[in-house]
């Protein structure tokens, strides 16, 4: 493991962490775009869990890299998903949120060594 693959992991985990436990919490800024787009209320807990189990997939990795090359995927496509929604509700200019998510995630996973 290189020092810039534990950094921009752990950087990933804490980001994609404070993402699920802002959705848990039901953030207001978090919310109401999610409402916005069209996103059940129902879907919200099992989103928040997703993310809050990527993230610790991640950290997991690095102790265990398959664990952490399965959570960066799995992200992956939860973020591709989000960027998904985001067009089809023609909210374009949110477009950069899941890729601010999804950017470090992309970056842990070419960063393994």
């Amino acid at each position: 493991m290189t020092t810039a693959h534990l950094i921009v992991t752990v950087a990933a985990a804490v980001w994609v962490g404070f993402s699920a436990v802002s959705m848990f919490a039901r953030a207001k800024w978090v919310v109401e775009p999610i409402t916005g787009y069209g996103v059940p209320r129902s879907w919200w807990n099992p989103l928040a869990t997703a993310k809050a189990a990527g993230a610790a997939g991640l950290l997991a990795g690095l102790f265990w890299p398959p664990i952490g090359v399965a959570a960066a995927i799995g992200l992956v496509l939860y973020f591709g998903g989000a960027l998904v929604t985001v067009a089809k509700a023609r909210a374009y200019s949110h477009l950069a949120f899941p890729v601010l998510y999804l950017a470090p995630v992309v970056a842990s996973l070419v960063l393994l060594p």
